[in-house]
């Protein structure tokens, strides 16, 4: 005689992986979203202005709740001043902040520069690392400052998520996750490999300039039949 089967025990579940409502999108349409971004933006790079590691470090560290303009307006004069760790770590904090006091932040980042170029001197002889775990160790770089990095420099395909990420992300149902580290992890789930490098870039700009926050341009969106969100953004 056979026996019913046996209850799952408490063990057993928890080994089964917990399926998010939602999540996997239809892998046809995200392809076909990666493949139109790329058709419009077939060389997507960050708009901050750099010459090397160290410049884009520095620029990408002075980002953080600032526009790429603003930015770009204050390393225009202080890359000619200072350009390397040693040339940065003699302008100080005192000779650093009115290069940058248009930016947000300027004292708290005004002093985290200083110390990333003073432990690249020190740690790394001068030269910027190009790995993770020594990018995030540098004052002032976190997980998103060494992603931007590092996908840049074509090193790793890396998603650095910010406010745009996030938020085309999930207006186009890509991600469930509600912090910045889960949209990252599902976006790398779903994003097509051959897509990956420059994920990042595409769903930045068109955060910036078409899927905005408060009015999205969805008449003149390219993947706008393939978005979910349309009808609700009024598209």
């Amino acid at each position: 005689m056979s026996r019913p089967p046996a209850k799952a025990t408490a063990k057993t579940a928890a080994k089964r992986p917990r399926r998010i409502p939602g999540f996997p999108p239809d892998p046809d349409r995200v392809e076909a979203i990666f493949e139109r971004l790329a058709r419009v933006m077939p060389e997507p790079k960050t708009e901050l202005t750099f010459q090397d590691p160290f410049t884009l470090v520095v620029a990408v560290a002075l980002s953080a709740q600032a526009t790429d303009v603003s930015v770009n307006k204050a390393t225009d004069k202080l890359f000619k001043v200072a350009d390397t760790p040693e040339k940065m770590l003699a302008l100080g904090e005192a000779g650093l902040i009115p290069f940058i006091s248009s930016i947000g932040l300027y004292r708290n980042k005004a002093k985290n520069v200083i110390a990333l170029s003073r432990r690249v001197l020190e740690v790394h002889g001068g030269v910027v690392p190009l790995n993770r775990a020594d990018l995030q160790a540098l004052p002032g770089v976190g997980r998103k400052t060494a992603s931007v990095v590092l996908n840049e420099l074509g090193i790793e395909p890396a998603i650095a998520v910010d406010t745009h990420v996030f938020r085309v992300s999930h207006r186009l149902k890509l991600v469930t996750g509600n912090t910045p580290d889960k949209v990252e992890d599902q976006l790398h789930q779903v994003v097509p490999p051959a897509y990956l490098p420059k994920a990042h870039h595409w769903l930045i700009l068109h955060g910036r300039y078409t899927c905005v926050a408060r009015k999205p341009k969805c008449a003149a969106c390219v993947i706008s039949e393939l978005c979910p969100s349309r009808v609700e953004l009024g598209g």
